[in-house]
């Protein structure tokens, strides 16, 4: 079968031990959400697309509906749906041979559907490819192993550990901690390797039951494919051994948030790093790149912090920034420059949090960053010492971040209007869908003392 040849390695190394019984179409949808079709394999052989209507775009996390559909009205047109064979990976928790295959999403004239994300990533990095440019980026996960919770009025709680006991906390890059829930991590790279992505590295984080996973550097859409993949990933392994994983950006009240920094660098047609000069030193590109994600980031913040709980990550003196200054080996700065060779220079966003939509950070974050670069805009002077002494420089809400949101018209340009406008709806319509809940804090204080 000539598909075969175009697939991944370890996909075809997969199917020479299994045989091939299902595949599954995904796209993601604005929250990264996994959609799709679960199609035979004998049928999906057979043809080169398939339909979802465009209304999965539409979706809020909580399964209601933004009114984003435009001026027809909200008639779900049929999107076409073509695969992309070099995403083809494993899906090694099912029972029976099983592939997933992400999917690029078409309007019926052919035209790509300027909301779906994966778009959105490809739009921002044509942009860099007509200046001859590729950007390079790395992102960190961070997520935490909890219990099992079926109950959303109870507390998160960290995971059972090996010695009976929950997992060890507040113990930063412990290898007891890592070695507490080993057969978890065991079963993560088992999976990892099965699916044909490379793990830079796991490490204990500071919350109890919080670990980092680094990916190797490469492409942007490859990485953004990847880290989508891994959640799915993570969570079937999690689910084998009686928890959960989960990728809130703030889930346990007085624990450490989950962030996912993004790692960027530039390169030229030759390879280049555009940030590093012939000399080994910095570069104007290296200082308009940190510029634009000090002008632009803190209209960005609603893509890369997207739920109310995110904002509860954003709280002064923990462990997250709340400030866009630039420092120098400094993870109390938002914007961070890691030790490095010159070869290797990159700039490290420290706001996203793990919550976010992979394809829709990593696009804002390289759309500030190429607006900061079109533009020459310098840099404010580097932050030396604590930052947290810096004023807060980004959105305290959800609401404040979409209102600069959608002030933002050179962002805009950059990610698709089109896109704007949907995701600002959707957003807007997911926040009214939180008004409407009380919380066991307005039960507590409110019902009897006011």
């Amino acid at each position: 079968m000539s598909w075969m040849k175009k697939i991944p390695e370890a996909a075809q190394t997969y199917l020479a031990a299994n045989r091939l019984d299902e595949v599954e179409c995904v796209v993601a949808d604005l929250p990264g959400i996994a959609r799709g079709k679960a199609v035979p394999a004998a049928k999906w052989e057979k043809q080169q697309q398939f339909h979802l209507p465009n209304s999965i775009y539409f979706q809020t996390i909580t399964g209601g509906w933004g009114e984003a559909a435009g001026p027809d009205g909200f008639l779900e047109p049929d999107m076409i749906l073509k695969p992309d064979l070099s995403t083809a990976t494993a899906a090694p928790w099912a029972h029976d041979g099983t592939l997933q295959v992400i999917h690029d999403a078409f309007d019926q004239k052919g035209n790509p559907i300027a909301f779906a994300p994966r778009n959105v990533l490809r739009r921002v990095c044509d942009l860099y490819a007509k200046e001859g440019w590729s950007p390079i980026i790395a992102p960190e996960m961070e997520f935490y192993l909890v219990a099992r919770n079926t109950d959303p009025a109870k507390p998160i709680a960290p995971m059972m550990g090996r010695t009976g006991r929950p997992a060890a906390g507040r113990q930063a890059y412990s290898m007891t901690a890592v070695d507490d829930y080993g057969p978890v991590i065991d079963d993560i790279y088992e999976y990892a390797e099965i699916q044909g992505f490379e793990i830079d590295g796991i490490t204990q984080e500071g919350g109890a039951g919080q670990l980092e996973i680094n990916l190797r550097h490469g492409d942007p859409i490859k990485l953004a494919d990847e880290v989508f993949f891994f959640k799915r990933l993570i969570r079937e392994a999690t689910l084998k051994h009686d928890c959960f994983a989960t990728f809130m950006a703030k889930p346990i009240e007085g624990e450490p948030g989950s962030a996912m920094h993004v790692h960027h660098s530039v390169v030229d047609a030759d390879g280049h790093n555009i940030f590093t000069g012939p000399e080994g030193g910095e570069t104007n590109a290296f200082f308009h790149f940190i510029g634009g994600l000090q002008e632009y980031m803190p209209s960005a913040i609603a893509l890369i912090a997207p739920y109310v709980n995110s904002y509860r990550r954003y709280v002064p003196d923990e462990a997250a920034p709340v400030n866009l200054e630039w420092g120098r080996d400094n993870r109390t700065t938002g914007i961070r420059i890691p030790i490095s060779d010159p070869a290797a220079r990159r700039i490290e966003n420290r706001l996203p949090g793990m919550d976010c939509n992979p394809y829709l950070c990593i696009a804002a974050s390289l759309a500030c960053g190429y607006l900061g670069m079109k533009n020459e805009i310098r840099p404010d002077k580097r932050w030396r010492g604590e930052a947290q002494d810096s004023e807060a420089a980004i959105a305290e809400s959800l609401w404040t971040a979409l209102d600069l949101f959608d002030e933002a018209k050179d962002l805009h340009k950059v990610l698709g209007p089109d896109f704007a406008r949907v995701f600002s709806i959707v957003k807007r319509a997911e926040y009214t869908e939180f008004l409407q809940v009380i919380s066991p804090w307005e039960r507590e204080h409110l019902l009897l003392n006011v």
